[in-house]
């Protein structure tokens, strides 16, 4: 599907939603999409799915669409769904209610499309809603990217004439503003990770909040503004020529959620990257999402990356959770008449080849047709699910994916790819970097000291390098142990795949793709892994090529891994 005119944008969006219509439930409140668990209850469960939706059907029809199947649903929900009396109610809260996240979408159709959202409803569906919405002001509710979710409620309440909390709408703007790093980037709360829930949440948000507000709170909605702006000039590296996104950090189950940036950016009429070009970015990234494996048989999407993929997923990814990438619809809102809809998609211009983006602790690195992020490995030690994997790898590639462990047993369980792994003896446990201990980013590397284990010190310096990267590592163990440096996981299975192991060297190939990885050190030898299925964000199977290492206990051993990664287009 390839994506130009604003027609082009809403079948997609039809294509997305449609199959869901006759999943909704007979008081349209909630919405049955699969019997997958998460942290919260199956009436939750439905609640979100519901709402997740509104995140495109809201700029759709603010945009001047009209799809009378789904406004009767979701009128028919609103009533239902927030009276306390109907056996489809939402509400009994409790603080950190996930309720409260999807109020948020809720309060953006009660801002911008007040004429399918808010109008219709009768004067008790309104008092209900009203009532239903004003309780995340009477619980706790997360210092983080939650705290936009209370802001967006509080100002659709204010612009509706409904009762509102001003207390808890400044002081929610308060903590926004202490998230604030400085250079576009914000930190989600108390988090230290950053990656594109930056761009998707805190930038995402605060635009909305920029348009709805902008006579009321000139200022802050300035500043927003002014952050997303330098913002974009860092996260415009994090696409590549084809149209993906890196795979790296947390909710990638949102999948074409990583555009939503961009989406917003021209909503709010910001302009620092041409319209074209950021037409460009957005139009091939749902285009490559489009090809991708991401639909079951009816058309609905399902909980993965590259294809269904329950192993990757965090623990708060509900059926209904990839809905949320739907906030890339929000272009939909601009007129017919927008620019926008009659600029040509323009490729992403001339970048530098190695960029250092200070607040996000990387630098990402532009080779031929691919895109690689080298991080310094900052992360929460525990968090949602598959932490070190999807934060503390050496390197993350557009083309190559990552891989999440299916166990920490033996290394084709662990798919150890992009990490140093090590096996002591005498076990079979496999132990990389889980977070840094320190780390420093330079202009033209990164090096990072870390603890894979008790015992055992790593201080790691990667470089960028013309066909790939090298990776010195400075070793002091108290054990005896293997080391196994590892490259890109490939793809197997494809047409014209083939491997070698050969002395110190191993590579692993297909038409498109291949990566090599050369070692230098004790007893070096090169090896392939075979990783366990579903392992890889963006094939199934895939295999790695490795150096291994012997560590001797006691000495202080450097081991120096050159790895090369090839993509013909």
């Amino acid at each position: 599907m390839r994506l130009e005119t604003k027609e082009d944008f809403q079948k997609l969006l039809h294509k997305l939603l449609d199959p869901l219509k006759a999943l909704y439930s007979q008081g349209g409140a909630r919405l049955h999409l699969g019997d997958s668990g998460v942290t919260y209850s199956r009436d939750t469960i439905e609640m979100e799915a519901f709402s997740r939706p509104l995140w495109a059907l809201v700029p759709f029809w603010a945009g001047g669409g009209h799809d009378q199947e789904f406004e009767a649903i979701y009128q028919k929900g609103f009533a239902n769904g927030t009276d306390p009396l109907h056996e489809e109610y939402w509400g009994g809260f409790h603080d950190y209610d996930q309720r409260f996240v999807e109020m948020a979408a809720i309060a953006w159709g009660m801002i911008f499309a007040p004429g399918q959202v808010w109008e219709p409803l009768s004067q008790k569906g309104k008092q209900d809603l009203a009532v239903w919405l004003y309780k995340i002001n009477e619980y706790e509710i997360p210092d983080c990217n939650w705290q936009f979710f209370m802001i967006l409620v509080n100002v659709a309440l204010k612009k509706r004439g409904c009762s509102f909390s001003r207390e808890k709408l400044e002081s929610g703007l308060e903590k926004i503003e202490s998230y604030y790093l400085g250079e576009g980037w914000y930190r989600d709360g108390g988090s230290a990770q950053k990656d594109y829930y930056i761009s998707f949440a805190m930038h995402y948000y605060g635009l909305l909040y920029a348009v709805a507000m902008e006579s009321e709170d000139p200022g802050r909605c300035k500043a927003f503004r002014e952050r997303a702006e330098i913002f974009a000039g860092d996260f415009i590296f994090w696409f590549d020529e084809n149209g993906s996104a890196l795979p790296y950090g947390r909710s990638l189950a949102y999948r074409f959620g990583q555009a939503a940036f961009w989406s917003a950016y021209v909503f709010a009429g910001l302009n620092g990257i041409s319209l074209s070009v950021v037409k460009g970015i957005l139009a091939r990234h749902l285009d490559w999402w489009d090809s991708q494996k991401i639909y079951d048989r009816d058309g609905v999407l399902t909980i993965g990356y590259s294809y269904p993929n329950l192993i990757m997923a965090e623990r708060y990814n509900a059926p209904g959770s990839p809905y949320w990438g739907m906030k890339s619809f929000l272009c939909l809102a601009l007129p017919d008449d927008h620019e926008f809809w009659s600029e040509k998609a323009a490729p992403l211009p001339e970048l530098k080849k190695v960029k250092m983006l200070r607040q996000a602790d990387m630098i990402v690195h532009r080779m031929e047709n691919q895109v690689t992020a080298y991080p310094a490995g900052v992360c929460e030690k525990y968090g949602h699910g598959h932490v070190p994997e999807k934060y503390s790898k050496f390197a993350y590639s557009t083309r190559f994916g990552f891989s999440v462990a299916r166990s920490q047993i033996v290394l084709h369980e662990n798919a150890p790819d992009s990490a140093l792994a090590f096996v002591i003896d005498g076990d079979d446990y496999v132990f990389v970097r889980k977070v840094s201990l320190s780390y420093e980013v330079k202009e033209d590397r990164v090096i990072s000291t870390w603890q894979p284990f008790p015992g055992i010190l790593v201080t790691t310096v990667v470089i960028p390098e013309e066909n790939g990267h090298r990776r010195i590592h400075t070793i002091e163990s108290s054990y005896d142990c293997m080391a196994y440096d590892c490259g890109f996981s490939v793809e197997r299975f494809t047409k014209g795949y083939g491997q070698r192991e050969e002395g110190a060297e191993a590579g692993v190939w297909y038409e498109d793709r291949k990566c090599e990885v050369l070692g230098k050190g004790p007893k070096a030898k090169g090896l392939v892994i075979q990783a366990d299925p579903n392992t890889n964000v963006l094939y199934p199977n895939g295999n790695i090529p490795a150096v291994a290492y012997r560590i001797e206990k006691g000495r202080r051993i450097i081991v120096e891994t050159r790895i090369k990664a090839f993509v013909r287009k």
